[in-house]
Parts: structure tokens; sequence; C-alpha cells
């Protein structure tokens, strides 16, 4: 009878260490998922269009046929992989046109990296067309390092980089070729005679 009791007690710990051991969940697949970077965007929008207003006036209106959101992210950005439009407007209530086959709004910094076909269409005619281009919206300038082309009704020049404010008033520039306009008044040379 001992022997049996024994065989019984013995029987169950097994038993009992075997349900133990198969019902307990593998859990390790949740926590790696858990841990892992999520690159997914936290949302998509398709067919969108924003508009930005300051002080009940119109600033600017974007669209772009998808949207991804990484809102989510430490560093929070806006990708627009399909392009974008947007159209910006001045004080007077004129618009500014930039087309790009690619864009990306970097919502801490206020920098839009606009990539592919960029082109820049302003209300006064000029037109400027660069690969790439980076918009500062806060301080309202333009710049950069690829080549790109500019012309008005003054200018027709290209150049390897561009660092300009949005009226293009004030601009830095690489090594430029093409044409420029210069207004010269009667008899402005003035000659140093003691030289």
């Amino acid at each position: 009878m001992q022997y049996l009791v024994h065989k019984l007690t013995k029987n169950a710990t097994i038993i009992t260490f075997i349900i133990v051991f198969f019902s307990c969940e593998d859990n390790t697949a949740l926590l790696m998922q858990i841990n892992t970077f999520n690159e997914n965007p936290v949302g998509t929008a398709y067919n969108i269009r924003m508009t930005y207003t300051d002080s009940a006036n119109i600033k600017a209106k974007l669209s772009a046929p998808v949207h991804l959101d990484y809102s989510h992210l430490s560093f929070k950005y806006s990708e627009f992989p399909e392009g974008l439009k947007v159209i910006f407007y001045n004080e007077e209530k004129q618009e500014n046109i930039v087309f790009a086959d690619y864009g990306i709004l970097y919502n801490q910094t206020k920098i839009v990296d606009l990539k592919g076909n960029v082109v820049l269409l302003s209300h006064d005619g000029s037109r400027l067309e660069t690969s790439q281009m980076y918009w500062d919206a806060e301080k309202e300038w333009l710049f950069t390092e690829e080549h790109f082309i500019f012309q008005n009704s003054d200018y027709n020049l290209a150049a390897n980089r561009l660092d300009t404010n949005k009226e293009f008033t004030k601009f830095l520039t690489g090594k430029l070729s093409g044409t420029i306009a210069v207004k010269e008044k009667k008899d402005s040379i003035i000659i140093d005679e003691k030289l």
C-alpha cells in the first residue's frame, strides 16, 4: 500500500509539472514586438487637402495623394511619398505654388524637404527648378546644394547652390551661369584721375 501511495504521489507530481510547464505561454515573441521600434505610420490618409491658417488668414493649402503620419515617434514627421502641391499666400493674397514628387515635413523644426522635379512658381512669373529643395517655414527661407535653374523677367541663371529668402531679394549661390539684366545709369562710372 505504501508503494502504491508513493507511486501515485510521484505520478501526480510528474503530471502537475507537465501541466504547469505546458500551460505557460511563450511570451518571447510578444516581448520582442513590444520592444521593437515601430517604423509604421500611425496614420495614412489619401487624397488629402490641408489648409494652414494664422489669425483667420489662409497661409497655405497643401494637397497630396498620400500622407503618412509619423507623429508617434520622438522626432515627429509627415511624409508625402507620392508627391505634393503647396499653394502659399502672401499678405496680398498672391499665390506661390510648389510641386514635388516627394516631400517630408519635420514637425519640430518646421523644415520641409522636397525631392524630385521640384518646381516653384511665383506670382510674379518667376520659376525655380531643382531636384531637391529645403524650405524653412519659420524663417521663410529656401536652400539647396543641388543644381537649380531660376528664371524671371530679369534673370535666367543656373548654379549648384542656392540660399535665399522667399522673395529672392537676398540670395547666395555657387558658380553662376546664365544672363542677368543690369540697369546702369548713364555716366555712372566714376574714374579717379589720380590713378
